[in-house]
């Protein structure tokens, strides 16, 4: 599978001398990746060519016949704006470059000059393209309010408001070339935001995930590079990696928060250089995919501790979701438990059952630490136990006590104490007031249902009716 070029604009290389032309394309595939290069041997054309092709970033040549460089670089900046022209001349001097960069030119490099140079600018103007690109692309997707590709995720079974907005920055973001960062708690559904990215991307090569968790950095090195016959004791044949099997694609590394240190460092190389080296081997190969990154751990908080580079997490964090638990998205109960049910019935080869219909409310009741999956778990578990028309909602009640049990809820840092909920208070209730709190917290939890919320007090349905009149 070929790899998609780079960048999505074109690059337009301007210049009367053919040798040097070819040799920059060389230089800048070689060196930077970049492949989409359009080459231009006579200035009179270069304006035409930026209109035509929607060219972001023009190499330009001041000395040439027919039409001087400046003169072309000030019809570019008067006409076509938004693209960025670095002028490359064959004399180092400094009048010239001032008066180049005031007529608007991002930079100016002098042909003598070494070639890390040159390419360290170009790639530098690619990213400041890309990134004023996407902005403008996520302004427009928040702005409209709607998505362009819903079916991308048709996977995901929502109607919150905040998993749209996330849909439309992912929408708006998707052919970007830099680093996507997912983050949420585990079972909030980031591999099906990551194969959503993928799907928008247009890349014509593969998704290829890799779990990351639990590898050592030797095991992480040789399934991320590959290598070379001989590597090794007991690498009798040549392996290529995972960043070779995305090529032209998304390569999706899952759970990096666990990554150690020293496997951080070559992501770090990975991201910074664009370029890898398979074990064994002394001849780099290029990162031809494009970058997921996905966790539950807070990389914030890594980064404090020491636990996680803070240079690899700005490389990674260049575009960023957050996805919300499923406590924080409880207008979604009512939609993934109708797809549960169907699921669950179809794959047991079952009749749909009816939910009963103070389910639901049972069930905002709960936090779920385990989030969508939890929830899905539960929806089979019980499809499976109950095979009567109405569904029981006896193992919903166990498995939300047994995960309250097992799970209780994070505790804020201001009541350490957790066992003791009036600990960090300086002003105790009174009885009465405590009273009133806790009828209140609890019919506010269960939506008024008195049954219910007579179950989170631990008190019968009639004993709470009683307290209620007597308030």
């Amino acid at each position: 599978m070929s790899a998609a070029p780079y960048p999505a604009f074109p690059v337009l290389l301007v210049d009367d001398e053919v040798a040097w032309l070819r040799s920059l394309r060389y230089t800048l595939q070689r060196a930077a990746g970049v492949t989409n290069v359009l080459l231009c041997e006579d200035g009179r054309e270069a304006v035409d060519l930026v209109a035509r092709h929607d060219v972001g970033l023009v190499l330009l040549d001041l000395t040439m016949p027919h039409v001087a460089g400046e003169e072309i670089l000030g019809r570019l900046t008067a006409e076509h704006p938004a693209v960025a022209v670095i002028v490359i001349s064959g004399l180092n001097q400094v009048e010239t470059a001032v008066r180049c960069v005031k007529s608007g030119a991002f930079d100016y490099y002098v042909k003598t000059t070494e070639e890390d140079r040159i390419v360290a600018g170009v790639v530098r103007a690619i990213r400041m393209l890309e990134l004023q690109r996407e902005n403008r692309d996520v302004a427009a997707h928040l702005l409209s309010g709607t998505l362009q590709h819903p079916e991308a995720f048709a996977s995901i079974v929502t109607r919150s408001r905040a998993m749209t907005t996330t849909f439309a920055y992912v929408e708006a973001v998707a052919r970007s070339s830099q680093p996507l960062l997912v983050t949420g708690e585990s079972g909030t559904g980031k591999e099906l935001v990551a194969r959503a990215a993928h799907a928008l991307s247009g890349r014509p090569g593969p998704l290829v995930t890799v779990n990351v968790a639990g590898l050592d950095d030797a095991v992480f090195a040789d399934t991320l590079f590959g290598h070379v016959r001989g590597a090794y004791t007991g690498a009798d044949q040549a392996r290529r990696g995972m960043i070779e099997e995305a090529a032209g694609g998304t390569l999706f590394l899952d759970e990096i928060g666990d990554l150690s240190i020293p496997s951080q460092v070559k992501l770090l190389r990975l991201t910074q250089e664009g370029e890898y080296f398979p074990l064994g081997s002394d001849r780099p190969k290029r990162l031809q995919a494009r970058l997921l990154v996905a966790t539950h751990q807070d990389l914030a908080a890594k980064q404090g501790d020491g636990s996680f580079r803070r240079d690899l997490y700005h490389r990674l964090h260049t575009h960023h979701v957050r996805l919300p638990p499923l406590r924080e998205r409880k207008e979604d109960l009512p939609l993934l438990l109708e797809h549960f049910l169907d699921e669950a019935a179809r794959e047991l080869g079952k009749r749909k059952p009816t939910a009963p219909r103070q389910l639901v409310q049972l069930l905002a009741t709960y936090s779920f630490p385990g989030n969508v999956r939890e929830l899905r778990a539960m929806v089979h578990d019980a499809v499976t136990r109950h095979p009567g028309s109405i569904l029981s909602m006896d193992t919903f009640r166990e498995a939300i006590e047994k995960g309250r049990g097992g799970a209780p809820p994070a505790v804020s840092a201001a009541a350490p104490g957790r066992g003791n909920p009036f600990s960090a208070l300086d002003e105790l209730p009174t009885f009465r007031e405590a009273h009133d709190l806790l009828l209140e917290e609890a019919l506010a939890r269960s939506q008024g249902n008195q049954t219910l919320a007579a179950r989170l007090l631990g008190v019968t349905q009639s004993a709470l009716s009683k307290r209620l009149k007597g308030r």
